[in-house]
């Protein structure tokens, strides 16, 4: 059996359940959103180009300096310095070192020579110097020798190419600062491997000649830079740079469209300084290197030593060629269509606020919104003489059913058939049959009434054991439901039971007189539809505690033993659904 069901379920379709409101002022705002949120998505789609496929860049880079200049240098003289000469070593392949500043120390051999003095290398004695010590500021290794830097200062003796270099700060304004004017040629080749496409930043049109006379300032896609252009585009002054060097990137972007009607493929030049150029804030400014140029002079070795300052130029190749691509095309359309619900979601906030019609808004949730309460929780269904509305609240085990709060309120719908059956009902002969009886209010009390409980507000509650059935018809003090002659008229009239009861059940034989327990139950429900109307779904409607005793002393049981309010457990979906019902 339970495969059965099973296999039931497994043949069924489940779709959502929708709401069509009839309103112009609605239907245009839903276009109106749906035509916005479309006219974005295309816009996006365009600019992003989110119907194709990408693929990123895959590139080479050369450099090629060009430039002469003659510069004084120090205890050396006039010098002319070529390509060979300033563009230093070779760093990194895509990278290229341009010397603008030089400290230069001639004549260095091997032998023994005072430390540079610093305030860890001056000494007194020989007891102060270690042989064969050194550090990370040293020139050489110490020989253990104090000996006399200069009249004031002694330093410890080392071994290392003598003399040493002195001078730490660069000269100002820089050796080469006629660097400026130098020029470099970069060749970038690209390849995008998805799409077999190659390309150079010297583009076909490009000749010799071209080359010779392009400038930058006239052409953007000129491969031909000057140093200065360079510095000066980064935002940076290419003689103060110069004096301690620094760090310039050379960025090239290559964004293509590789479709055939907006075929675009042309590299995008741009430059930014990548090191920190404020002196005062680094510990090590700048950018210097050292190498040395050896000679030998009479069978000894002799060199020059060169600390250069300079300017690193990084180039820096990145970007994306897109092609257009159906699959990409249609998961940028699936992914996109949950915006559309932006309008949903939008309107249905607009029709639940107050900024639309309160009668629509609750017509619309009513409509579309079906409540499932919790079936562990029993919900009951209360409604004063008192007040207008009808109020929800959970069922305690410990307080009284009058002072709980409630969960939510809600209108009272009336129970149309169940009022005109009973205006029917209500003819002359039946309430001057009724009229015949003795008045109610005049039948003898078999007992005195006990003291009203604490919870009563209208004086004629009886008091309970159970705090589901303490309730009073009221919310404040006042007159009770029973003392209106409509409850003796709509609840207690037997005549109205009697025909209540063939009104459901026309060929049933006449109820004997003496059976008071149809009767009694036919006044619960009568009560029910006249005070609850149709009772919201999944609640269990109370009746107060001073209706249950007037019905009851109506109608009384011959043993004098009722049931008392039992709310009828709630069956869940699932049991439904697993046929338990």
């Amino acid at each position: 059996m339970p495969l059965c069901r099973a296999m039931h379920s497994l043949c069924q379709y489940e779709t959502k359940k929708l709401v069509r409101i009839q309103s112009v002022r609605l239907g245009s705002l839903k276009w109106s959103l749906n035509g916005a949120i479309l006219l974005f998505i295309c816009i996006m789609m365009l600019f992003n180009r989110n119907y194709q496929e990408f693929d990123p860049v895959v590139s080479s880079v050369t450099t090629k300096l060009k430039g002469v200049t003659q510069a004084h240098l120090p205890g050396v003289g006039d010098v002319v310095w070529d390509v060979a000469d300033y563009s230093g070593p070779s760093q990194d392949k895509h990278s290229f070192f341009v010397v603008t500043n030089v400290i230069v120390t001639k004549d260095q051999k091997q032998g023994q020579c005072p430390e540079v003095p610093h305030k860890d290398r001056l000494c007194r004695t020989d007891k102060d110097c270690k042989k064969g010590a050194w550090d990370e500021q040293s020139h050489g290794i110490q020989t253990g020798s104090c000996v006399k830097f200069d009249a004031l200062r002694k330093t410890c003796e080392i071994s290392a190419w003598c003399p040493v270099e002195t001078r730490t700060n660069p000269p100002r304004p820089a050796v080469l600062a006629a660097a400026e004017n130098f020029t470099v040629l970069i060749k970038n080749n690209i390849r995008f491997p998805a799409f077999n496409f190659f390309r150079r930043n010297i583009l076909p049109n490009m000749n010799s000649s071209y080359l010779r006379r392009c400038q930058r300032a006239n052409d953007s896609l000129c491969p031909i830079f000057r140093l200065g252009d360079i510095v000066r585009e980064a935002g940076e002054n290419f003689s103060v740079m110069a004096i301690e060097g620094g760090v310039i990137g050379i960025l090239i972007k290559w964004y293509c469209n590789l479709d055939a009607l907006m075929h675009h493929c042309l590299p995008k030049y741009s430059f930014r300084r990548l090191d920190e150029k404020e002196s005062n804030r680094t510990l090590s400014p700048g950018l210097n290197l050292r190498y040395a140029k050896h000679s030998t002079v009479n069978g000894v070795e002799v060199r020059t030593l060169y600390k250069a300052f300079g300017i690193r130029f990084d180039v820096i190749v990145f970007g994306k060629a897109g092609k257009f691509s159906f699959i990409q095309l249609i998961l940028y359309i699936g992914s996109t269509l949950s915006y559309y619900a932006l309008a949903t979601v939008f309107i249905d906030w607009l029709i639940g606020t107050s900024c639309y019609s309160t009668a629509v808004g609750q017509n619309y949730s009513e409509k579309k919104v079906e409540s499932v309460r919790d079936n562990q929780k029993c919900v009951l269904c209360v409604s004063y003489v008192d007040e207008n509305n009808i109020r929800l609240v959970k069922r305690s085990q410990k307080k009284s059913l009058q002072e709980l709060k409630p969960i939510s309120a809600v209108p009272r719908k009336e129970d149309m058939g169940h009022l005109r059956a009973v205006l029917c009902l209500l003819q002359p002969d039946v309430e001057a049959h009724h009229e015949a009886q003795p008045p109610l209010d005049s039948k003898p009390e078999q007992k005195p009434k006990p003291c009203p409980p604490s919870w009563c507000k209208c004086g004629r509650c009886s008091p309970s054991s159970l705090p589901q059935e303490e309730l009073c018809c009221r919310r404040s003090d006042g007159a009770c439901l029973t003392s209106s002659p409509l409850f003796g008229q709509l609840v207690l009239c037997r005549s109205l039971l009697e025909a209540v009861l063939l009104y459901q059940d026309p060929l049933s034989p006449p109820a004997d007189r003496g059976q008071t327990a149809a009767l009694r139950h036919c006044a619960y429900r009568q009560y029910i539809s006249w005070r609850f109307g149709v009772p919201p779904k999944e609640s269990h409607p109370v009746i107060p505690s001073c209706c249950v005793s007037r019905i009851r002393e109506e109608y009384p049981s011959p043993d004098g033993q009722y049931s008392g309010f039992t709310p009828v457990r709630m069956m869940s979906m699932q049991a439904c659904a697993n046929g338990e019902v």
